[in-house]
């Protein structure tokens, strides 16, 4: 039993040693990215300007008499996000790439899933920033109170922020490489943002529309089951993504 213990010590040891490994790489290559966003901030203050002037021209454009506040704010918070995050996540791998940089990032001892999730979670820090100042700027024009559906709000926003963050890494990786990539990138996400959008959009809805949080919770579950569908499959994805 003694002996069986000590092997069972040393697996789980060897496990976590790797995964460990992979996280702190991962934290490094997020922080060396939001340190370049911190010192230019050109990225982060396009995608806000953008999202902030959708928002503008959706309440001039919207008639009041015909569709309501709650019915018409989920669709204009979630086509902004997903429009302003292609944005942001189309200089991911090109500011790299113009420099050369991509190369000696790959030839490093850091693994390529590590670069995978540390561009991910960089770029889920600044989707999540704008929608910090997006969220209650909505809030502010269309007369919708978020005092009392805060906290579901917040999840429903971080949980469809990692699908779309995952989802437009991956293919920014892959975008990066041609010449076209500022149109590559949208024609690629586009489609797969569909599964994260549609439940962000109905659980929003459900929750502006004053609706017992209850009743947003199978949308919240479906957003957390493609969570970590893409999640899994995009780290799996992304080495294979940036073979010659």
């Amino acid at each position: 039993m003694p002996s069986l213990r000590r092997s069972s010590t040393c697996g789980i040891a060897r496990w976590c040693r790797p995964v460990g490994s992979l996280f702190r790489d991962a934290l490094l290559i997020a922080r060396k990215d939001l340190m370049i966003e911190f010192r230019t901030r050109s990225a982060f203050l396009a995608v806000l300007v953008f999202a902030l002037l959708g928002i503008v021209i959706f309440y001039f454009a919207w008639d009041v008499t015909a569709v309501s506040a709650a019915d018409l704010a989920p669709g204009v918070l979630w086509v902004i996000f997903a429009f302003s995050g292609l944005l942001g996540l189309n200089r991911s791998f090109a500011v790299e790439k113009e420099e050369g940089a991509i190369d000696g990032l790959l030839a490093s001892p850091v693994s390529r899933e590590a670069i995978f999730l540390g561009k991910a979670l960089a770029n889920l820090l600044f989707v999540l920033a704008v929608q910090v100042i997006a969220i209650p700027a909505v809030s502010f024009f269309y007369g919708l109170p978020l005092a009392g559906v805060a906290a579901p709000l917040a999840a429903i926003a971080v949980l469809a922020a990692i699908g779309l963050v995952v989802v437009g890494t991956l293919f920014s990786s892959m975008a990066a490489n041609t010449r076209l990539s500022e149109l590559l990138l949208p024609i690629l996400s586009l489609p797969f943002f569909v599964p994260i959008v549609i439940p962000a959009a109905q659980a929003t809805a459900k929750l502006l529309s004053g609706r017992p949080v209850g009743d947003a919770l199978p949308w919240l579950r479906l957003l957390l089951a493609f969570d970590l569908l893409f999640v899994v499959a995009c780290t799996l994805a992304y080495p294979f993504t940036i073979e010659e």
